[in-house]
This record gives C-alpha cells, sequence and structure tokens, in this order.
C-alpha cells in the first residue's frame, strides 16, 4: 500500500472515530433530560389557557437520576425528599416578564411537605392555590398532593405578582390530586 492511500485510510478512520464521539456525546446529554411536548404530559397550560400567558418552547423532564443536571447543588436536597422527575416549562406574559414553571413530582405528599416547608416564609405571603402556596416578589412556590410548583419570574414587572397568583393557580389545576 502506498503513502497516500495509507493516510487516507487513517484520515478515514479518524473521521469515523470523531463521529463516533460525538454521537456518543449527544446520546449521553439528551439521557439526562427528555423533551416532551405539555399536551402529553398534561402537567402545563397551554399558550393563551390563562390570558396574557404563552408557554415558549417545549416541557423540559429530568428523572431523579439525572435532577443535578437542571439543579446542581440542591440536588441532594430533593432526591432525600423523594423526588421523583422534574418537569420544567417556559412562559412569557404579555412581552412584559418571562418565567420558568417548575413541577417536582415526589413519592408522596410528604417529600412535597418537606421541600415546601423548608422554604423561607419571611417575605411571603400565603396565597389559596393547592394545599398551601407563598407568594414572593418575583415568585411563587405551591404545594397539590404529591406535587412541588414553583414559578420564577425573570425580571419585574407592575402587576407581575398577581399574574404569577393566576398562573399557578391553571397550573394547580393541571396537577392530580
Amino acid at each position: 500500500m502506498d503513502r497516500a492511500a495509507l493516510m487516507d485510510r487513517v484520515n478515514r478512520s479518524k473521521i469515523a472515530a470523531l463521529l463516533l464521539a460525538v454521537a456518543c456525546a449527544l446520546a449521553f446529554a439528551g439521557a439526562g433530560c427528555s423533551r416532551k411536548n405539555a399536551a402529553k404530559t398534561g402537567m402545563f397550560p397551554a399558550s393563551e389557557e390563562v390570558a396574557g400567558w404563552s408557554k415558549t418552547g417545549e416541557t423540559r423532564t429530568f428523572d431523579a437520576a439525572n435532577l443535578w443536571r437542571y439543579i446542581d447543588g440542591d440536588a441532594e436536597r430533593y432526591l432525600k425528599a423523594g423526588v421523583q422527575s422534574v418537569a420544567t416549562a417556559d412562559y412569557k406574559y404579555r412581552n412584559q416578564a418571562e418565567v420558568v414553571a417548575d413541577v417536582y413530582t415526589m413519592t408522596s405528599g410528604e417529600g412535597a411537605t418537606k421541600i415546601f416547608e423548608s422554604e423561607p416564609e419571611r417575605n411571603a405571603k400565603p396565597v389559596p392555590i393547592g394545599d398551601a402556596a407563598r407568594l414572593y416578589g418575583q415568585s411563587l412556590i405551591f404545594r397539590k398532593g404529591r406535587y412541588l410548583a414553583r414559578i420564577v419570574a425573570f425580571d419585574e414587572s407592575p402587576g407581575l405578582q398577581q399574574q404569577l397568583v393566576e398562573l399557578g393557580r391553571v397550573l394547580a389545576e393541571h396537577l392530580e390530586k
């Protein structure tokens, strides 16, 4: 075999190895997160189901084994409370506010209560959503049965708290008891 043919063969082997490495990396990266349509999960309100709110993007889910990929640094607390998975979706309110809504599915209502009660009560006001809820400046957290939900806004805007409550109420309706 001449030198040119040998180099061609080596280059093809390198390209094949590189493609295999990329394919493996993509498969590994996707192992902890799956994208699901909100209609399939039924967990999140559709766009305009809550006046002014639009769902932007697909619902993402992380199982317990890969929770650290989503909430690195705080996953252990949720694992100890019995988290099974988290589903997360992004929303926008009339081009004024962007929020992320997370729903943690726990093995029992006790797990949701444990996480909820570990959140500070200072600077929060109770609101009537689910089994218990607290409204902070730019966020809302509530529990309903074995679910713990958190809605967090990236920016403040006028009337934001009331809009978080409205989104939270409809989200709570989507969660099974």
